[in-house]
């Protein structure tokens, strides 16, 4: 894993990584902040012996802390940290915040070997992290209509129903269409949440957000549009460490836009990205361009995951075949939700479908599969994709 700031930094690693045959890499971060141990974690969970290369360079003082919160959330975990300056004031901080080894910047071949070298001879600990937080998955919709929100909030209500303890966001500001599906008026929104977070604690969080019926915490915007600002990134990090510290699973509703602050960063903190189409043209278009996107900000196609929502095995004439969208995407479709009027059912009522199994037929069937699927609970017998 690589965590860098600087892009031709982590060019560098991947470079070196191609002529050490046993190495690859699982994880490359763009950055080197607060929340970096948390994903991290999320590639230890697939990855138990890899190790951590930190790029110091940028800001010195931001990535010793990063470092030491990392070393913390998994103190068996082998950390290389590397800067411009091996002085001993530098390399003796850099111990101390946790490193295992040292490289100088810039990366010469000879040394980056020696450096993997006796990673690779290093004890590996049996279990690398000391502390399991909660999974967090992001729904993104390649555009509106496409059922986003829907299956975020179908997703929460199921990890509900199983007795996880489940947070469910909605960072959509212009649609805030989750509350309108639950039938909530939410009292306090995300701009209480910025308010408190220096005093945040899990009795005041759980105070003052609303809770589902079916047993999942709910927080979003407020109705103004003009506060949109008021709820930062910087706040969403800080908050995502709250989250993912204290409860089982946080889903979040993401929207339809990769590209503001808020949504890149619950992309970065997310255990799975699941980028809601359904079939038609634009769909298909506006999912290659998102993919491209955010491969290009460092996410890899295992946390990217496609669900077709509205999905037709046999499509008719005016919608996108599924071989045609694998080949478009060059990526497999991860699940296929179908159609069913139970959902627009569940919207007019305010409830989740799945609230009502009987009612949403197959429907609930499917998509309890698909999450499955999803939270890795266990391998589903036949999949709609």
């Amino acid at each position: 894993m690589v965590a860098s700031s600087d892009e031709h930094f982590r060019q560098v690693v991947k470079e070196n990584l191609l002529n050490l045959p046993n190495l690859k890499l699982v994880g490359d971060y763009p950055e080197v902040s607060a929340n970096l141990y948390i994903r991290v974690l999320q590639d230890l969970d697939r990855h138990p012996e890899a190790g951590l290369i930190i790029d110091l360079a940028s800001d010195p003082e931001s990535g010793i802390r990063a470092l030491e919160r990392v070393k913390q959330a998994a103190p068996g975990l082998y950390i290389i940290a590397s800067n411009y300056h091996a002085d001993g004031e530098t390399v003796i901080a850099s111990v101390r915040a946790g490193a295992n080894d040292f490289l100088v910047q810039p990366i010469r071949r000879l040394e980056f070997r020696d450096a993997l070298t006796r990673f690779e001879k290093a004890p590996k600990a049996a279990s690398t992290t000391a502390s399991r937080l909660g999974k967090v998955y992001t729904f993104l919709g390649v555009r509106g209509g496409v059922g986003t929100t829907t299956l975020a909030v179908n997703f929460a209500g199921v990890l509900a129903q199983r007795k996880q303890n489940a947070v469910l966001l909605d960072l959509d500001w212009a649609g805030n269409d989750v509350a309108m599906q639950l039938g909530a008026q939410p009292q306090y929104t995300l701009l209480e949440v910025g308010e408190n977070l220096g005093k945040m604690d899990q009795q005041l969080f759980e105070g003052f957000v609303t809770r589902d019926p079916l047993g999942f915490f709910l927080v979003g915007p407020p109705e103004s549009l003009e506060h949109q600002g008021y709820f930062t990134e910087p706040m969403f990090r800080d908050f995502a460490n709250f989250l993912v510290e204290k409860y089982d699973a946080v889903v979040i509703d993401a929207g339809r836009n990769p590209a503001t602050e808020l949504a890149m960063g619950a992309l970065h903190v997310s255990s799975s990205i699941f980028l809601v189409m359904d079939q038609e043209f634009g769909a298909v278009r506006n999912a290659q361009r998102t993919l491209s996107y955010l491969m290009r900000m460092g996410f890899t196609q295992d946390q990217l995951k496609v669900v077709v929502n509205q999905y037709q095995k046999k499509a008719p004439a005016h919608l996108t075949g599924i071989d045609q969208i694998k080949q478009t995407l060059n990526q497999e479709i991860f699940y296929g939700i179908p159609a069913s009027p139970a959902v627009l059912n569940s919207i007019n009522r305010g409830r989740p479908f799945v609230a009502n199994r009987e009612a949403a037929g197959d429907l609930d069937r499917v998509f309890r599969a698909f999450v499955d699927k999803a939270t890795g609970a266990k391998k589903p017998a036949a999949q709609t994709a």
